[in-house]
């Protein structure tokens, strides 16, 4: 087969480079096309030039359209509107769609779920293997564990620059620990604690958010009980991890049926 065709959108952002190096250094994958907005200094560039990999004769656009009609599959870790924006392309196009956007609100991923019956859109809070092994694991020790004995607190790092808290990814934790727990998370978790709150609510799962410096991402699932914690930690050193995740799903997306799926598709486990 040949090699899969690939757009990466926010080719110019910090994530978008990156996903251009794992694209030239991932067999199988190969970059189709660039995209920025409108207006960016990126435009007309060398893509490959622009993320330190040399010339890959690919100019950046600012034509989503035009880009996604001459690949197989697009890799988008923008923004939440910019993403919808860009399911519906994709599935105009009928290629794959890998989306690690995060602070999607439930119209975006209902807008997201309808462009996913018309062609593959892999989506989630984070494209790394380790993240999504231990979402597994915190969903088993949360069903191991009783709601009356153990409270689970979900804490996260970025780097000063993110916009969205929760991340993503504490998101896509918290929902793996109320699914061991069979509780909807939106009606069971606790985001801010502030002033004279009272005692911790039984079964809620809580959310802590710190920001600072150039820390990639940092993820701990605390299940507290009487007289013992049990951690269980991914700390991610590179941003690299989640650009070969990405690639990774593409090349699983292609010519599967449309759908909405997650990197546990991906990997195979549940």
């Amino acid at each position: 087969m040949a090699d899969m065709r690939l757009a990466v959108v926010g080719a110019a952002g910090r994530m978008g480079q990156a996903l251009i190096r794992a694209i030239d250094a991932v067999d199988g994958a190969v970059l189709a096309a660039a995209v920025e907005r409108d207006g960016a200094d990126a435009l007309g560039r060398d893509a490959g030039e622009l993320a330190g990999i040399g010339q890959a004769g690919v100019a950046v656009t600012d034509d989503p359209a035009a880009a996604f009609a001459v690949a197989d599959g697009v890799l988008d870790f923008t923004a939440p509107a910019v993403s919808v924006n860009f399911a519906g392309l994709a599935a105009d196009a009928n290629i794959a769609h890998v989306i690690g956007t995060t602070g999607l609100t439930p119209e975006h991923e209902d807008e997201i779920r309808a462009a996913a019956a018309r062609t593959p859109i892999v989506k989630s809070g984070n494209m790394s293997l380790g993240v999504n092994l231990l979402s597994v694991l915190v969903r088993q020790a949360a069903r191991a564990l009783d709601a009356a004995d153990w409270d689970i607190e979900v804490v996260e790092m970025h780097h000063k620059h993110k916009v969205d808290a929760p991340s993503g990814t504490a998101y896509l934790l918290g929902e793996a620990a109320a699914e061991g727990r069979g509780i909807d998370l939106a009606d069971n978790s606790v985001r801010v604690r502030d002033g004279q709150t009272g005692p911790r609510p039984q079964g809620t799962i809580g959310f802590a958010t710190l920001r600072g410096g150039s820390v990639v991402g940092e993820h701990s699932v605390m299940l507290a009980g009487e007289g013992e914690v049990v951690e269980l930690t991914h700390r991610a050193l590179d941003r690299s991890i989640f650009a070969r995740g990405a690639v990774k799903a593409a090349l699983w997306a292609r010519g599967r049926d449309p759908g909405l799926y997650s990197m546990l598709d991906v990997l195979g486990i549940s």
